[in-house]
């Protein structure tokens, strides 16, 4: 996969890319994650991207045409015309199936903003795809981007040391994971369940699929309704 980020800093991302996960599926030619920023793009000498909304109104409003030369720059440098992301508090929630689906994909165009907001050209004219991480706002879409691009890669084949970890994690299938525990056996009064210390995987798998219900009920009822509104053909059978 190939992920190009448009930003506005995109030295914000060299520590997060540069450690983890992220820099072995660099290392491994898992993904390819190519910054590109839209400063370099604008038209005039001052290097400007951004102007007073028309209407009036608080802020600065980016403008179309450093980022519609940014993109169709960076559009040009892979075969693959990539699925455009605009990061925004007014996009679609960034769900696991949401992260599924991208991950899917063969090239991603992610673009981050700042200010006020992107002028609403950039969305219409390079129909990208508005996406949210959360119903609240930040200082950019450069945290978003980098949210995303974790949730990407990791799900890609080689990615994870151990190709079961995305299988069990939260929202993988509709609920949260279950609890962990690892030595020593008893901390601070604080023991691991006995069941896990019976060596009987049947029984340990059943207490997980208890724990991920009871713990989806009790903190995000939200989801375990879903889940009992629309299940899943594949796991309708399970608790």
């Amino acid at each position: 996969m190939r992920i190009d980020v448009l930003t506005l800093f995109p030295e914000m991302f060299h520590s997060p890319l540069g450690h983890s996960i992220l820099r072995r599926a660099q290392q491994q030619d898992i993904v390819e994650i190519v910054l590109s920023n839209i400063r370099e793009f604008a038209a005039d000498s001052y290097r400007k991207v951004d102007d007073k909304p028309y209407g009036g109104g608080p802020g600065m409003v980016l403008m179309p045409q450093p980022v519609f030369d940014a993109f169709d720059n960076v559009r040009t440098r892979h075969p693959d015309p990539g699925r455009a992301i605009l990061l925004t508090p007014q996009g679609q929630p960034l769900t696991q199936e949401k992260v599924i689906d991208l991950s899917r994909e063969k090239r991603l165009i992610l673009i981050a903003g700042r200010y006020e907001g992107f002028d609403e050209r950039i969305r219409i004219g390079l129909d990208a795809e508005p996406v949210s991480i959360g119903d609240y706002v930040l200082s950019g879409g450069e945290l978003p981007a980098m949210v995303l691009i974790d949730a990407v890669v990791r799900l890609l084949d080689g990615a994870l040391g151990d190709g079961d970890s995305a299988a069990d994690d939260s929202f993988s299938k509709g609920l949260l994971e279950y609890p962990h525990y690892t030595r020593p056996e008893e901390f601070r009064g604080m023991k691991v369940p006995e069941i896990l210390l019976s060596g009987d995987h049947g029984k340990i798998a059943q207490w997980r699929k208890e724990q991920s219900i009871e713990r989806t009920k009790k903190w995000r009822p939200d989801l375990w309704q879903k889940r009992q509104s629309q299940p899943d053909p594949k796991t309708e059978n399970e608790p």
